[in-house]
């Protein structure tokens, strides 16, 4: 099993890298393979709106985009692995805008008609909900305005993945970020290990189920 990690925020060594640091070491407890992918380190270009990725070759599990930057590579691992881990801080009420870079570049994933305007476009190839994602939030303000505040970023980062049939295994609101000493720092970031315990095994147990129903 393999768990991809993508941190959203510019400060590598920060509260986020921190906490994907817990959730893949989590992850790794369960026996699963672990890669943390610091999108600030990765050359990623803006999303042009072409739609070639999209209206062309449909045959392949991912569109040509005729950017040439990391994002074939990164899209080619994201394909191949079994579980992710997305953490991005609040900037402006949303994710940060690496993130929303990130999100955008996954377009290549999906397809559609060029003549099938008005429709969403169908992802090439779907998870079949054996695949799980977990995600972080951090802000500033306090844990009590999580849901104006986390909400609109969880929600963000989620949206590909109801095509894509990959589910949600967790989510953790992390505020008060600059206000944090070592004890709580230590709090979450033993909440972020768990998070990717929980995140292998609730991919072990979808298996598990389908294994289940295959045999009945």
């Amino acid at each position: 099993m393999k768990i991809l990690g993508f941190m959203g925020s510019p400060h590598v060594k920060g509260l986020n890298g921190k906490l994907i640091d817990s959730v893949l070491k989590g992850a790794a407890s369960r026996g699963a393979e672990v890669k943390r992918y610091d999108l600030i380190k990765c050359n990623i270009e803006y999303c042009r709106g072409c739609w070639r990725c999209v209206h062309e070759n449909h045959d392949l599990p991912i569109g040509n985009c005729p950017i040439k930057d990391d994002m074939s590579a990164i899209l080619e691992e994201y394909l191949g692995a079994d579980g992710y881990i997305f953490t991005t801080p609040v900037y402006d009420v949303g994710v940060t805008a690496i993130m929303k870079t990130f999100l955008e570049r996954k377009f290549p994933l999906f397809h559609r008609k060029k003549e099938d305007t008005g429709k969403i476009p169908s992802p090439r190839i779907t998870a079949n909900f054996q695949k799980k994602a977990s995600f972080i939030v951090t802000g500033n303000c306090a844990d009590e305005f999580a849901e104006c505040m986390g909400s609109p970023c969880f929600e963000a980062m989620e949206s590909d993945f109801s095509l894509e049939q990959i589910e949600t295994a967790d989510r953790l609101f992390v505020g008060s970020a600059e206000d944090l000493n070592s004890e709580a720092l230590a709090e979450k970031e033993k909440e972020a290990f768990e998070l990717g315990v929980r995140l292998v095994d609730a991919i072990n147990a979808s298996r598990s189920n389908k294994d289940l129903s295959l045999a009945s």
